[in-house]
């Protein structure tokens, strides 16, 4: 599954994963599966929450980066995949002295078959988009269904290089007062995908940024600079976009931008894009303090947006059919909690769907500012708790809790009553790639050590606190099958496998069987143990590996 997701051929084991997204159906979450982004590779991996275990990893064929993922359409139709830096699409060569020509954004729409667990290659598509480059993605919902939209930033197309003397990125892809708000008809997309009007780049089909403009596929309208996000209300009528750069966040109607289409009254960019006029596509814009970033909802009528700069969580009142659920004026400024960090990201429970929860929002920062013990250069990122049931401006601060992984950036809240998870593998023998039996699971009573020529197959069980067998007696030059299934059917009666000096470490939850394969091209006595502590025995669970050097067995018949 791993190696899915090499590029090339070159084996990549890391990832810069950033925007996780929930199944839906009819817009809510429905608790079934999990898909995420990886924005160093252009990746996206599936996982499956009946045992939260990553199912697939897909590499995108047309860009090298990603970041505007992994957003989902209201009945998980497609998983939306946004790019991020432009490039040559198919991840060719051109010079920089070339980039308005030569390089291009995009947009992937990844088929998801429910059914299998798995994104269907063969029914995706991309869209080709100017070189400015993409960022977060959002699909309508509601009134707005069948439309996606990205915000973007870099409409400069700044290249930097102040090696050379150029304006540096940050400067260059800055200068101008707007960029541009990317507005699909994903529905018009769709069936001029399967018309066959599109190209191939590395043999994956998309839709040419001239077939996107010739099609209606493809509008833009001026957003605020430097924006971080495009958010869709519950009922997918308005559009929020925060600019960094700007003190406002500003909503468009999805209605105004319907009306404006209709009525072919736009400009264009220099790629011949309709720029709808923001004048007709923009329904408010409020001010809610320095360094915007990403907005989240409620079910009383309000929305929240993280203030980087301001180190706080602005609360405004949404308008349309919205406005009767708060008592205060809509589209305005009701109130501010201060949070103890530069916050990025929040989330409030399904604050993403067409049914937001209210109750509680978690702010998430980027920057530890004196609030907990010094461990060195290296600080843990923290959540913030925030109750916010209450109108108007009673917003609380119930609770700090550091994380000591890496910077959080975007997360999805669901109920926990909507997962299902299993408390272990529906059968003795299961495999969670295929999610059924293993053909080739040991059974308690039928482990061995078969040889077939230089090809040794283990087949072993797992049960506290014993491996049977407990010794596996192969030569230097084997190649090894392994098999391993763990028998136990109680909660959380997980076993750990580990071979040091073999790279081999594994864990094996109740039920679950694994496979794995190794060449013995080191020679020696070495360990195999459990390493998840399993029993007041789990020390003596373990084994030998024996791996007679080459020529021993010659040696002792002589």
């Amino acid at each position: 599954m791993l190696d899915e997701g090499n590029i090339n051929g070159k084996e990549v084991r890391w990832g810069d994963t950033h925007h996780p997204a929930l199944s839906e159906t009819k817009g809510d979450y429905d608790g079934q599966f999990l898909f995420i982004n990886d924005k160093a590779n252009a990746r996206v991996a599936v996982i499956d929450l009946r045992d939260f275990e990553t199912k697939q990893i897909v590499k995108n064929p047309v860009a090298l980066n990603d970041h505007g993922g992994t957003m989902v359409t209201p009945n998980t139709e497609y998983i939306i995949e946004g790019g991020q830096y432009a490039a040559p699409l198919g991840w060719e060569y051109a010079s920089l002295d070339d980039y308005n020509t030569d390089y291009r954004g995009m947009v992937t729409f990844w088929k998801f078959d429910r059914d299998k667990g798995r994104i269907d290659k063969s029914q995706s598509f991309a869209i080709e988009l100017p070189p400015y480059w993409q960022d977060l993605c959002d699909a309508g919902k509601l009134a707005s269904e069948g439309w996606a939209f990205c915000n973007s930033f870099n409409a400069e197309r700044a290249t930097g290089g102040v090696e050379e003397g150029n304006p540096p990125f940050e400067a260059g892809a800055s200068q101008g007062d707007t960029d541009y708000l990317h507005i699909f008809n994903l529905k018009k997309a769709e069936e001029v995908y399967k018309a066959g009007k599109t190209v191939e780049v590395n043999g994956f089909p998309v839709i040419s940024l001239q077939t996107a403009i010739d099609e209606g596929i493809l509008y833009f309208t001026p957003e605020p600079k430097s924006p971080h996000g495009v958010d869709v209300s519950p009922d997918g009528k308005f559009l929020v976009v925060s600019g960094k750069l700007d003190p406002h966040v500003t909503v468009y109607s999805f209605e105004k931008i319907q009306k404006a289409i209709e009525a072919g009254k736009w400009d264009t960019d220099d790629y011949g894009v309709p720029v709808l006029l923001l004048d007709d596509t923009k329904e408010a814009q409020v001010e809610v303090g320095l360094g915007p970033l990403h907005t989240q909802f409620d079910d009383k009528g309000y929305a929240y947006t993280s203030l980087f700069l301001d180190s706080a969580v602005a609360r405004w009142t949404l308008g349309g059919d919205f406005a009767d659920k708060h008592p205060e004026e809509p589209w305005q400024l009701v109130s501010k909690i201060s949070v103890h960090y530069n916050i990025g990201h929040l989330v409030t429970a399904e604050g993403d769907t067409v049914s937001p929860d209210g109750r509680y929002l978690v702010a998430m920062n980027k920057w530890a500012i004196d609030r907990f013990a010094n461990v060195g250069p290296l600080l843990p990122q923290n959540f913030q708790l925030i109750d916010i049931d209450n109108t108007g401006d009673n917003m609380q601060l119930l609770y700090d809790m550091p994380i000591g992984i890496g910077e959080p950036h975007y997360a999805q809240m669901i109920k926990y009553d909507k997962l299902s998870p299993w408390e272990v593998y529906p059968e003795i023998g299961w495999d969670p790639h295929t999610q059924s039996v293993d053909p080739n699971a040991p059974k308690p009573g039928e482990e061995r050590v078969e040889r077939n020529g230089k090809t040794v197959e283990v087949f072993m069980t797992a049960v506290r606190s014993h491996f049977t067998p407990e010794h596996v007696e192969i030569e230097q030059g084997d190649h090894v099958i392994w098999h391993i299934t763990n028998i136990e059917r109680a909660y959380d009666a997980t076993h750990g496998f580990s071979v040091p000096g073999y790279n081999i470490n594994l864990s094996i939850e109740p039920g679950e069987t694994v496979t794995f394969e190794f060449d013995a091209d080191q020679p020696g006595v070495f360990s195999y143990y459990c390493t998840e502590f399993c029993s007041a025995l789990h020390l003596e669970m373990t084994g030998y590996l024996l791996v007679k050097p080459t020529g021993t067995t010659a040696m002792l018949n002589q």
